[in-house]
């Protein structure tokens, strides 16, 4: 088993005024060579953007974008049609595929929001670009790992172009439980949103990160009561 901790604190930071971003993997002026992703996930920016402000217009291509809010309300808007408000609870999923114009901006002139927004470099190039967007409520049961995407059109939970499963939950204090990988040449990258957990005697502290790979599976206590997403897939392009 192989593991790599990213501190929350060891984060590239990014401070605009109207928006504050902490990135776990190099992004934009934050450049760590030791830094470049972990597998096929990419880029992990934890946003905040204040009232009635957010990112223009611009674009992406060839890359499986997903966007979740942790508090308040996102809007979006693109060149293919979609246009609303993406609220606490749901996850939204872009493919870029061969190019995709769209803006993300506050969607509440006062309160701020706060959202994860994560990168997954696909394994299919030149696709078609493809939105989609769903409320997670249905899906999530306590205490468990809820998967919330996968490569799989008809599974609970967004799909994306990629060998790639999402898991969020929320877990109660003295709670243990195990993560099983999705297939034997993934790994899964553990990003703690709230609380504090240990996985495999590591601690892990609200806004941490570990990676964890050559493994099956791993097991995860719950210290305090903790939110924590899993992204599990394949460990090389």
């Amino acid at each position: 088993m192989k593991n790599i901790y990213h501190a929350a604190d060891s984060r590239g930071d990014a401070n605009h005024g109207w928006l504050k971003s902490k990135h776990t993997f190099s992004f934009a002026n934050y450049h760590n060579p030791a830094r470049m992703g972990f597998g096929v996930l990419r880029v992990i920016n934890d946003d905040f953007v204040i009232g009635g402000q957010g990112f223009g217009k611009h674009s992406h291509r060839d890359m499986e974008i997903i966007s979740i809010p942790l508090s308040g309300k996102l809007g979006h808007g693109d060149n293919i049609g979609n246009e609303g408000i993406i609220e606490t609870g749901e996850i939204q999923v872009m493919s870029a595929g061969t190019g995709i114009t769209h803006s993300e901006m506050n969607g509440d002139a006062n309160e701020p929001v706060k959202f994860l927004q994560i990168w997954v470099i696909p394994n299919k190039m030149n696709v078609n670009p493809r939105y989609q967007q769903i409320r997670m409520d249905d899906i999530m049961q306590p205490n468990e790992f809820n998967q919330v995407l996968s490569p799989n059109a008809d599974d609970a939970g967004v799909w994306i172009h990629q060998n790639a499963w999402f898991s969020m939950g929320d877990f109660d204090k003295g709670v243990t439980r195990t993560y099983h990988i999705k297939d034997a040449n993934n790994g899964a990258y553990i990003f703690v949103i709230s609380g504090k957990v240990v996985v495999n005697g590591q601690t892990l502290n609200t806004r941490d990160g570990l990676g964890i790979s050559d493994t099956v599976d791993f097991t995860m206590e719950v210290e305090e009561d903790a939110k924590v997403l899993v992204m599990d897939m394949p460990m090389s392009f």
